[in-house]
């Protein structure tokens, strides 16, 4: 789904079509339901209402906006080019009203301030528990909830306002996410402790072809990370997809394959010489971990102390 730029209150409330007093919140959420289950029935098992219902208030929606906005797919639906635009900013809309509400219920003591990080899998498994202690030791009335994903999903967590904070890899180039580093990110190439090329030296890229790659989940930015590489060298290698970490390390541990991963999700299997690092030349680039969060509508004040103990101003 390709999002906007960041955008003002007033173009949000007035220029998109959200000044008409027809639209409403039922309208909106039913519609961006039906977007993320695929099929009204799935729509209306989320909401927890009928499916005339959901069929009664997206028909709505698409009178008040004047376009079509979802769309015959096999059994399911889908969103029309129009409606892929459309359900940005009516994510932003539905979120930043919640947000608002918390907000409010927080100033009057009604509700206890939270905070919903959401963090790709690596991170959450390594450094992002001890930051959260370590936050939430100086601020203890705070409410802290960890949801872990793949970077696709947590990207769409914070953009879709389900998430105030993201930690994880690469921001995309989005002008909706506002995103500071807080850590090294160092990529190493794991094998078997007893793998032939762990901890000779450095060894060129070509040395490498014919081995098999252990590969995260589409949507991973660790697996982005080994394709482009293998791109860059012009290696056709095999592959094996594996669903997390874990089964990666055990797959390396095993002598399966190689992979490159965070050093930060291997670090005790390599204290403990359970897995061995190849050395590659030219290696890939130490990028950076970062926190993440929505530009669009301000900050509250939960989100806005995070990021400013995660990445101090300067």
């Amino acid at each position: 789904m390709r999002r906007p730029g960041k955008l003002s209150a007033e173009q949000l409330g007035f220029n998109l079509c959200f000044a008409s007093v027809s639209i409403t919140l039922t309208q909106l959420r039913s519609f961006l339901a039906v977007v993320r289950g695929g099929s009204v029935t799935a729509a209306a098992d989320a909401l927890v209402v009928t499916q005339p219902s959901v069929s009664a208030a997206v028909t709505a929606l698409s009178r008040e906006v004047g376009v079509k906005l979802l769309e015959r797919d096999g059994r399911g639906v889908r969103p029309t080019p129009a409606g892929r635009e459309f359900a940005a900013y009516a994510a932003d809309v539905v979120g930043l009203l919640e947000q608002g509400r918390r907000a409010a219920g927080e100033a009057e003591g009604r509700v206890g301030r939270e905070l919903r990080i959401a963090a790709v899998t690596t991170a959450a498994e390594s450094f992002v528990p001890p930051i959260m202690r370590a936050f939430q030791s100086t601020r203890p009335h705070i409410g802290l909830r960890l949801e872990v994903g793949n970077r696709d999903g947590v990207l769409a967590m914070v953009l879709g306002h389900d998430a105030d904070v993201a930690v994880g890899g690469n921001p995309p180039r989005d002008g909706r996410i506002a995103a500071h580093a807080i850590r090294p990110n160092r990529l190493v190439l794991i094998a078997a402790a007893d793998d032939p090329l762990a901890g000779r030296g450095p060894v060129a890229a070509e040395a490498l072809g014919g081995r098999t790659w252990l590969l995260r989940e589409p949507g991973s930015g660790t697996r982005l990370a080994n394709e482009a590489f293998l791109a860059d060298a012009g290696i056709e290698a095999e592959t094996l997809t594996l669903g997390s970490n874990g089964a990666i390390r055990q797959a390396a541990r095993a002598g399966l394959g190689v992979s490159f991963v965070s050093r930060d999700a291997v670090v005790t299997e390599l204290d403990a010489r359970l897995l061995g690092v190849i050395e590659v030349d030219p290696a890939p680039a130490t990028r950076q971990w970062y926190a993440m969060r929505s530009s669009v509508g301000p900050a509250r004040a939960a989100v806005t102390e995070f990021m400013e103990f995660v990445a101090p101003p300067g």
